[in-house]
């Protein structure tokens, strides 16, 4: 059984739901066509499926990341990488708001998602790189606070007071900016 079939079954059921809590392992297996006991052989849990499935997803921003060249990769000055890199988690949570909203609400964390880790990572890393004077205790508080301005519930509210996509992304870029531009300043 391919894990594809699962992963698109699942992405299906998430994005038609209301709320996806109601999404069962049941329905998602019936709808893959496969017994329960495959899915959980496949992936282990509830959660572990929602990471694999936004692993998937991610795998573009992923790929753009380690290229050399581009507003993601290595070559980009590191403030703009990480404007570049938040703004790029940001269009992929409201392309993905049925997953990701799966995913925040799910019981274990997003924090301890395999995902989060490395995103929290790469945001320390390059806020770290911007600023050579900031300690790790500073760039690790500062990356998980430019990440909790990316929870689905705040980008789902703004999205649903009447904010464009680009007006949203615009807010974020100056904001992910200024809270670097600061920290950089506050460290010397």
């Amino acid at each position: 059984m391919p894990p594809g079939r699962i992963l698109a079954a699942a992405d299906t059921l998430f994005a038609e739901a209301d709320d996806p809590r109601t999404v069962t392992m049941d329905a998602i297996a019936a709808a893959a066509g496969v017994g329960k006991g495959t899915l959980f052989r496949a992936f282990g849990s509830r959660r572990e499926l929602l990471d694999a499935l936004w692993s998937d997803r991610l795998g573009g921003v992923r790929e753009a990341v380690e290229a050399e060249r581009g507003p993601l990769g290595a070559s980009a000055p590191p403030r703009e990488r990480a404007v570049a890199f938040l703004d790029a988690m940001l269009t992929f949570k409201m392309d993905n708001r049925h997953l990701i909203r799966a995913r925040e609400h799910s019981i274990a964390g997003v924090r301890q998602s395999e995902n989060y880790r490395w995103t929290h990572g790469l945001v320390e890393r390059l806020i770290t790189d911007a600023d050579p004077g900031a300690t790790a205790r500073d760039a690790a508080y500062t990356a998980h606070a430019l990440l909790a301005a990316l929870d689905i519930d705040l980008i789902e509210e703004l999205l649903a007071s009447g904010r464009t996509r680009e007006q949203i992304r615009r807010a974020q870029g100056e904001f992910v900016r200024a809270v670097i531009n600061g920290a950089a300043h506050e460290a010397r």
